[in-house]
């Protein structure tokens, strides 16, 4: 009986993990969705309301780096349960960046409202849907221990790469037109980036995901698209 009431003790604090993963995930996907329609409509006060917002993405990597600490003080996990709660500290961190990338948006999009509307803007939205789906899938991919799921959010992190591949070029070349705009579009080009490296963060929360299940790392190399370095 005592043996059973541990696993059913530690099935419930897992379970409390993973709600707090599953809340992070939401939170900081509705982050970046927002922080996109902001950009759109030039909204400098719904930016610094989602600014504000991140510090709850914050509080709950604390709750989760908490409740990892307190597992493995207590409980000691071996083998499929040790990965799954270190794995959990991974996530939670790649999360947390995701929401300061949506805050990062948000924040350059109050410097784009001084200046004229770019023509790039418009590629956005569908570069921060894909980023975003990315992201959930991802941490679907945790939540449900589903490696092949895992494994298709990897590969797919190459769409985004050349989607911010083409927008880069654009803004490359409406900045060589319009040397007045150099500034605005220098912002716009660390916004495209932001929304980038957030497929990379869904990345990491896929191959940790592959490594609960297989209790190893991805061995292929990521394929990457991004054409804006060569």
């Amino acid at each position: 009986m005592a043996h059973e009431h541990i696993v059913k003790s530690f099935d419930s604090e897992l379970a409390r993990l993973y709600g707090e993963l599953k809340r992070m995930g939401e939170l900081s996907v509705r982050q970046l969705t927002d922080a996109g329609a902001i950009l759109l409509a030039r909204d400098a006060a719904a930016a610094d309301q989602l600014i504000a917002n991140d510090g709850e993405i914050d509080a709950l990597e604390r709750d989760v780096s908490t409740d990892v600490l307190r597992l493995l003080a207590l409980r000691q996990p071996m083998a499929r349960d040790l990965r799954e709660v270190y794995s959990a500290l991974k996530i939670a961190a790649d999360i947390e960046r995701v929401g300061d990338l949506a805050a990062n948006v948000a924040k350059r999009s109050k410097v784009l409202n001084l200046s004229a509307v770019i023509p790039a803007v418009a590629g956005l939205p569908a570069l921060i849907e894909l980023a975003a789906e990315l992201v959930r899938e991802a941490i679907q991919s945790y939540l449900s221990r589903d490696a092949e799921l895992a494994k298709r959010v990897r590969e797919r992190d190459a769409e985004l790469d050349q989607l911010y591949t083409r927008i880069f070029r654009e803004v490359l070349t409406y900045m060589a037109e319009d040397a007045r705009m150099i500034t605005a579009c220098t912002h716009l080009l660390f916004i495209a980036k932001n929304i980038e490296r957030i497929g990379d963060h869904a990345t990491n929360i896929a191959e940790s995901a592959w490594f609960v299940v297989h209790g190893e790392a991805m061995i292929e190399a990521r394929t990457k698209r991004d054409g804006t370095t060569g």
